[in-house]
């Protein structure tokens, strides 16, 4: 990861802006409701490749800055919400796209099902994932 932020720091011109956006392993929480009361009904598990990935992101982050490519501007953390209509579309989307990342035990898938078959008609599902979003700066010496 070091190699690509140095690729990224010698095409940009000093002063340019690097956007650091990633979701961070948190165990997201799975949640049901509707007209903005959600009811949280479990959480994912963190796989230790997700965890991992966070962990080098870190380091070759600081290692960037430490030898002088960046300075850290601004550093912020901000829910960011995938939506469903169903608890199935959920796991399917889970077991398709995130099987390399997060898992949902099945307390977790039962406690969802169960309390969105007792929701209101438009009733979502939703895990709330946090991302961390960094602005760094080219530094101007080279």
């Amino acid at each position: 990861m070091v190699h690509a932020l140095e690729e990224i720091r010698r095409v940009l011109v000093p002063g340019g802006i690097l956007l650091d956006i990633r979701p961070l392993a948190d165990r997201w929480p799975v949640e049901v409701g509707s007209t903005g009361s959600f009811e949280q009904t479990g959480r994912v598990t963190d796989l230790p490749v997700q965890v991992d990935g966070d962990v080098a992101a870190n380091q070759a982050m600081m290692e960037a800055t430490a030898r002088g490519w960046f300075e850290r501007e601004q550093e912020a953390l901000f829910p960011f919400l995938y939506s469903w209509d169903t608890p199935s579309e959920m796991e399917e989307f889970i077991a398709e796209d995130w099987a390399d990342f997060v898992k949902l035990d099945e307390p977790a898938k039962m406690a969802t099902r169960a309390a969105w078959a007792s929701a209101e008609a438009e009733a979502r599902v939703q895990v709330r994932v946090q991302v961390l979003i960094t602005r760094c700066k080219v530094k101007e010496t080279r």
